[in-house]
């Protein structure tokens, strides 16, 4: 049991209460004060202090200080008036219990209280440090704004000022150019009057060399025409080579007779193939062919997945119905499912593409050649 100190000593104004509890060998690390408005407790092993207070005290600036084996508490009152007991007189077993439980209840709602308080105070905080974020963002996004509208204003300035001296050099040089083309003519008029003057000798003289000029002029013009022209073209001949079909089988092992019948039978194949199936929009170029469905559906037959197998022999044989294994294959599968029916029609069918006398076999017997042939 913990030891009830009772060696204390306390004092008193109208405003506060100073008490000083000696405690051997208190540190601030293991000493464990709880104080509320009536209660006040020290529990410090194997010392315990414990004091129902006479009348209520604000606990928020109450104060302790731990120190040199003592613990001085300074308790201010809530109202200032003298105490005649530091704790209660009379408290039975039963009120300090009741005392007890509701400093404890007091001392729980102030935490949750404070808790709250702190809670909301830093969502205050947040939304106000939010606030000032976008409050800076909003003026660093004006002032690049400003920036690019200012730099656009000032490049649009230089490109009219550009303009303008563009504009204005084009007009000296049409004005340097009418300039140019009036002295010339002014020029040519001039020497056209000293011509009309001179003798006729003189004029026959220009004729001449006007008219050597003139021929000089255009055997140039011809001689640069014929230089224009491209020479033609030398014949020359393209020759194409087309890489022969090689059939991948080996020669010792060929059988021309039987490659021609699957080429043959392939050209059929795609030549029976109707673009209008709309199972035929998602396959591939190669899952068009109906050998390729045929195997997909052995495979799906061989993990007993019928209906799959089923559905990729139905469309190898929209493709190419002149092929009877896939009816004997899809009359296996109906076999598989018990459809009975069904698969004794796709063997008829079966035999009669492969031209035998279906007409002299009996149902029965029909059944039982499938039964062997499948091993079933």
């Amino acid at each position: 049991m913990p030891l009830q100190v009772s060696d204390y000593s306390w004092q008193q104004t109208r405003t506060a209460v100073f008490i000083s509890v000696p405690l051997r060998g208190v540190s601030v690390r293991d000493a464990d004060v709880f104080c509320t408005e009536n209660y006040l407790k020290v529990n410090c092993p194997p010392f315990l202090f414990e004091v129902f207070l006479y009348a209520p005290i604000d606990d928020e600036s109450s104060k302790a200080k731990i120190g040199n084996d003592t613990i001085v508490f300074t308790l201010h009152k809530k109202e200032a008036a003298m105490w005649e007991t530091l704790s209660l007189s009379g408290v039975d077993k039963e009120m300090m219990q009741r005392i007890r439980e509701k400093s404890i209840l007091q001392a729980q709602e102030s935490a949750k209280e404070a808790m709250e308080a702190k809670a909301s105070a830093r969502r205050e905080d947040q939304k106000y440090t939010l606030n000032v974020m976008m409050k800076i963002e909003e003026e660093e996004r004006k002032r690049i704004e400003d920036m690019k509208e200012n730099e656009r204003i000032k490049a649009t300035k230089e490109l009219e000022t550009w303009k303008e001296h563009q504009r204005k050099a084009e007009e000296h040089k049409i004005v340097q150019r009418e300039e140019k083309l009036y002295q010339q003519e002014k020029q040519s008029e001039e020497e056209r009057k000293k011509l009309k003057h001179k003798g006729l000798t003189r004029n026959s003289v220009s004729r001449n060399l006007a008219t050597k000029g003139r021929n000089s002029e255009i055997i140039f013009f011809e001689k640069l025409k014929e230089d224009s022209i491209p020479a033609p073209r030398s014949v020359g001949s393209i020759k194409i080579n087309f890489t022969p079909r090689v059939f991948p089988t080996a020669l010792r092992e060929s059988q021309v007779a039987a490659e021609e019948e699957w080429l043959h039978k392939q050209a059929e194949a795609r030549r029976a193939m109707n673009t209008d199936i709309p199972e035929l929009c998602d396959l591939k170029e190669e899952e068009k062919n109906p050998e390729w469905l045929k195997d997909k559906g052995n495979k799906l037959f061989a993990t007993e997945n019928y209906l799959a197998a089923i559905n990729a022999y139905n469309l190898a044989i929209r493709l190419n119905n002149k092929i009877p294994l896939l009816y004997l294959n899809r009359a296996a599968c109906h076999l598989k499912l018990k459809n009975l029916h069904k698969a004794i029609e796709d063997s008829s069918k079966a035999y009669r593409i492969m031209k035998l006398p279906l007409r002299l076999i009996h149902p029965t017997k029909l059944y039982k050649m499938m039964l062997r042939r499948f091993g079933i």
